[in-house]
């Protein structure tokens, strides 16, 4: 059954494919064929229906998590009672020996059902990420250059200036050219405050404050603080220990490729009263194997997590996962992502 929901959909991707059409002919006639035009009039419709398509896959196996979850339920209880050599419970003696046959078919692999959380992030080992880094609109010159440096402590990260492009574009062409995540840095009068980290093609999209923002350029001695290798890093995380630090901790490792072994380049994300501290470092190992010198190289900075949505940062109808509220903030003794 087709619902409202898919049908003002339509009619909305309708409506923008026409509008962009008629810009497309305003603005291109001139030196465009009519059969180019329509060339690319039908591959924006493909890409389109492509994405939609897509997320409708997504979410409906999204859906079925509320099945595959009662049904596991069902064979822990049978589990439970074959194991304590009790009596199966009268609700599922209709459906025991089903449920029997398929126990007796799983492996550790299959047993626990997966959720969309697992599936966000089933294909992330397979190829190194791909980051696009962009701002806010008219950046300021401190920001330009936080941005800078973030370019190279992310691996394999693109640096984009904004222009006059519009989230959902940005979005989509990035989709095109399967890029795994996208970084938006926000700033307040010149002082960096926020990162959006948005993974691809489906989410999650976590939103981040920032503080104490020192980048590498406000540091007067160069000399010693050297420069910054572009090796892989190897990562420590540090006091993620509840759902949502572990959720939290998937979001940033996936943002860094695998390194190599010997590599001396080290990345720290420490969270300690759910403020989350980045620090960049490398080390020598200067008077023998014993002997480690650990220097700094920044940049430095505090994250701390405010909102994690199950979409990309350009659906506002995206279902919130976490939020912060008010009144969280008045229970001091409470701690949302460790101790």
């Amino acid at each position: 059954m087709v619902t409202l929901d898919w049908i003002e959909l339509s009619i909305k991707i309708g409506l923008q494919l026409y509008e962009e059409k008629l810009l497309l002919c305003n603005t291109l006639s001139y030196s465009w064929s009519p059969g180019k035009l329509d060339s690319l009039f039908f591959f924006r419709a493909t890409m389109l229906r492509r994405n939609i398509r897509l997320r409708r896959e997504y979410l409906y196996r999204k859906s079925l998590e509320g099945k595959e979850r009662l049904l596991y339920e069902k064979k822990r209880k049978i589990k439970e009672a074959l194991q304590e050599g009790k009596p199966i419970p009268t609700e599922l003696r209709n459906e025991e020996a089903a449920l029997r046959a398929e126990i007796d078919l799983e492996d550790e692999n299959t047993a626990v059902p997966k959720t969309h959380i697992d599936d966000e992030y089933a294909n992330a080992t397979e190829r190194d990420p791909k980051i696009l880094l962009t701002t806010s609109r008219n950046p300021s010159a401190p920001l330009t250059q936080f941005v800078k440096e973030l370019k190279i402590v992310f691996p394999n990260a693109q640096r984009m200036n904004r222009g006059g492009q519009v989230i959902s574009e940005i979005i989509e062409t990035c989709r095109a050219h399967d890029f795994t995540d996208v970084v938006l840095v926000h700033e307040h009068r010149g002082v960096p405050d926020g990162l959006i980290i948005s993974h691809l093609p489906f989410g999650p999209t976590a939103y981040f404050g920032l503080l104490n923002v020192v980048t590498r350029h406000d540091i007067k001695d160069k000399k010693a603080m050297g420069t910054m290798p572009e090796a892989y890093p190897h990562l420590i995380l540090n006091n993620f220990k509840t759902k949502l630090g572990e959720r939290t901790v998937n979001i940033l490792k996936h943002l860094f490729p695998v390194p190599k072994p010997d590599t001396k380049r080290i990345i720290t994300f420490a969270n300690q009263s759910d403020y989350i501290s980045f620090r960049h470092h490398i080390y020598e190992k200067s008077g023998g194997p014993k002997s480690i010198e650990l220097k700094e190289i920044g940049p430095r900075f505090e994250l701390r997590l405010y909102q994690v949505k199950l979409g990309t940062v350009d659906q506002s109808e995206a279902q919130v996962e976490w939020v912060i509220r008010p009144y969280m903030n008045t229970s001091k003794k409470r701690k949302f992502l460790g101790d």
